[in-house]
């Protein structure tokens, strides 16, 4: 009998806000694993510097060098974020412009859910974020890219959103992306 070897899921938020609805996605994505998956919630995003190409030709800084080895470290990234203004937040939209010229994320399977109950959806978001992901060579998984509305009053004291409804259907797309790895 074999074993499976261990597999590793990057957790991205968009959300720079403590408590965040994106965040409470993200940890409740992470207990609906695999049994040979982990997750690692990236923490990094308010210490990345602004992308500079000039920086992008040298030696990066340690945030950034981080941010790949992270991304080089995990076999698939689920991303979880905010509208703000009609479009992706800008430390998003940072983060993903340092993996471009990096090919860090050529191949990657990857993932979304859009918790947003605006009226919009945040159609515009997502909309961006699917077309940065495919400019950085990411393998979009569709099965993976979900809008699933979070109610903020469900967040429980784990951090985690307690609808079981909720909680099966971020499951489904946890293991849509994690079954699209090799």
């Amino acid at each position: 009998m074999s074993v499976e070897p261990e597999k590793s899921l990057l957790l991205m938020t968009g959300s720079t806000r403590e408590g965040s609805v994106n965040t409470a996605v993200l940890k409740t994505a992470r207990t609906t694993l695999p049994h040979h998956w982990t997750a690692l919630a990236y923490s990094g995003l308010t210490q990345l510097p602004h992308f500079n190409p000039d920086v992008e030709r040298s030696v990066p800084p340690p945030p950034v060098r981080n941010l790949r080895a992270a991304i080089r470290a995990s076999d698939a990234i689920l991303f979880c974020t905010p509208e703000y203004a009609g479009a992706m937040p800008g430390a998003l939209k940072n983060l993903l412009e340092w993996t471009i010229g990096d090919t860090v994320m050529y191949g990657k399977p990857v993932g979304w859910i859009n918790p947003s109950t605006a009226p919009q959806r945040a159609a515009g978001t997502y909309a961006s974020l699917k077309t940065v992901l495919s400019y950085t060579g990411a393998t979009i998984v569709d099965d993976a890219c979900l809008n699933i509305p979070v109610n903020r009053a469900l967040i429980g004291e784990t951090g985690t959103d307690e609808d079981l409804g909720v909680q099966e259907r971020i499951r489904a797309g946890v293991l849509a992306l994690t079954s699209c790895t090799h």
